[in-house]
């Protein structure tokens, strides 16, 4: 339940926007910043200070002679003559009685403790508001075994009866055959803890100061940086799927935004080739509907004529029944003609079934050369093959497309001056086989056209030649599922030409 309620009152506080949020992420991380120095100041400048005090007060006690703190004490014999130890006097700093106070401040207090556990606070010499503080014997007697004479810089933090804090250092007083001594100099540690307060007070308001400056500066250069997300935002806006070709801007001086942009650019142009090749294919198969309907409505309407009139009285005309019945037959043999080349379009399109076994492409042309010699009649033939040639190819589908190109050759040639010229060139890593003729040629609007299926160009249409425009798509769909290419280049009155590429074994 809680986390729950935690969760929601997140998703009420957050903000929503991407400027805000980083807004608020950088003040807290500003916060926290300044929040950590402020602690690390706070423990490195008491340290620092303290350090200081402390080789202050020892740099301060070196400078008294030793023999004025020796002076405090009074040495007295037993009955026997021998040293009974130091006895501290009522006061005085010397021997005459005369009172001689040490200049220090208000808060410094000295005392020494002996070996012997005596303990002396000279708070009446040196004129100090508060009694020095006292440790435990056992913490002075840990003292006296490591202390020195030497000035060190460590301090040591005493509390005092009344609570107050004092900053001690300690420095060991002896003379050869007397008691060890431990001179102690302490200060109250308020005066130093309101300097520390004061320096960390400054730092809070310059701390808030720069801040609040940051947050003025900080917030239009966010504005700025976030301009070209804003930008990436408004074009995603009017995109859609009519104007697929806008882009988003790139090079706006961010790396990450850049990035972004190209990987949305490139997503975009997928996204148009997509939809434009979706709506070629829409606009081929509307058209392939349409041209299919045509070329099966004629003959079918030319059967149904001829059957009407038959059935009105023809039929007991012998030579009418026999002319009717053999352009019937004609017109049926048209018919399936296209649906077999119909049902080879959609095999192609599909899962291509090619028979391909290793053979040698020039002996295929070789074993057509008589049938293309009787579809040429009076044409020249030229035939430049190599032999040697060999490759896995399908022979039935590779004498129907060289079949389909020299039959067009013939259509498009005059029967008495036309010349075809079969040739069979290697290239690289393929082979070629051309087909060229000095027909009528191809004007150049119709050339990237005539491989397209049911297309046929303006002075083809006629119907002189006969056709129903599908060769052409037949041939270059086998040609493909062998690995290869079509080409065709055309000049009009020149003639055509159809340029085949095909792998090919290396030997």
């Amino acid at each position: 339940m809680i986390p729950r309620i935690s969760g929601l009152i997140y998703r009420l506080a957050a903000p929503r926007s991407l400027r805000k949020q980083l807004l608020a992420i950088s003040i807290l991380i500003l916060s926290g910043l300044l929040l950590l120095i402020g602690v690390l100041q706070y423990f490195l400048m008491r340290d620092f200070i303290y350090s200081n005090r402390a080789k202050s007060m020892e740099t301060q006690i070196r400078s008294v002679p030793h023999e004025l703190f020796f002076n405090f004490l009074t040495y007295t014999s037993d009955g026997n003559g021998k040293n009974a130890g130091p006895k501290i006097p009522s006061g005085g700093l010397r021997s005459d009685g005369n009172r001689r106070p040490l200049l220090l401040d208000a808060h410094t207090t000295i005392a020494i403790y002996s070996s012997d556990g005596t303990f002396r606070d000279f708070q009446q010499e040196t004129l100090s508001d508060s009694t020095a503080p006292r440790l435990s014997d056992e913490e002075y007697k840990q003292l006296l075994v490591h202390t020195t004479e030497r000035a060190t810089g460590k301090y040591k933090l005493i509390t005092a009866e009344d609570g107050s804090e004092h900053l001690a250092v300690f420095m060991s007083l002896g003379r050869p055959g007397n008691a060890k001594l431990l001179l102690q100099m302490s200060v109250d540690t308020g005066p130093l803890s309101d300097v520390i307060m004061q320096q960390l007070l400054i730092f809070a308001a310059l701390s808030l100061v720069a801040l609040l400056a940051g947050l003025f500066m900080y917030l239009p250069a966010l504005r700025k940086t976030l301009i070209p997300l804003s930008n990436m935002g408004e074009t995603a806006h009017i995109i859609d799927a009519g104007n697929l070709d806008v882009r988003f801007p790139v090079e706006q001086g961010q790396n990450e935004i850049d990035k972004l942009a190209l990987s949305f650019n490139s997503m975009l142009e997928r996204l148009e080739i997509s939809f434009h090749n979706e709506r070629e294919a829409k606009e081929q198969m509307r058209r392939f509907a349409a041209d299919a309907s045509h070329e099966l409505r004629t003959p079918l309407t030319s059967i149904h004529g001829f059957l009407e009139v038959l059935l009105r009285g023809a039929a007991d005309n012998k030579e009418q029944l026999y002319n009717s019945l053999h352009a019937m037959h004609g017109e049926s043999k048209r018919i399936n003609k296209l649906v077999e080349d119909l049902l080879l379009l959609a095999r192609m399109d599909g899962a291509p079934q090619l028979r391909v076994k290793e053979l040698l492409l020039g002996e295929i042309i070789s074993e057509m050369q008589p049938h293309l010699l009787v579809l040429a009649g009076n044409r020249k033939v030229i035939f430049d093959i190599s032999n040697g040639i060999s490759g896995k190819y399908d022979p039935d589908k590779i004498k129907q497309v060289i079949l389909n190109l020299f039959h067009n050759a013939v259509q498009h040639t005059d029967p008495e001056k036309g010349t075809i010229y079969v040739a069979m060139p290697v290239r690289n890593a393929h082979v070629e086989v051309t087909i060229r003729d000095n027909g009528s040629g191809i004007s150049a609007e119709h050339l990237p056209h005539i491989f397209d299926r049911f297309y046929r160009s303006d002075s083809s249409r006629t119907r002189k030649y006969g056709g129903s425009g599908l060769g052409l798509s037949i041939t270059k769909s086998i040609v493909e599922a062998h690995g290869g290419e079509i080409k065709a280049s055309s000049e009009p009155g020149t003639g055509t030409s159809f340029t085949i590429t095909l792998p090919y074994l290396k030997n």
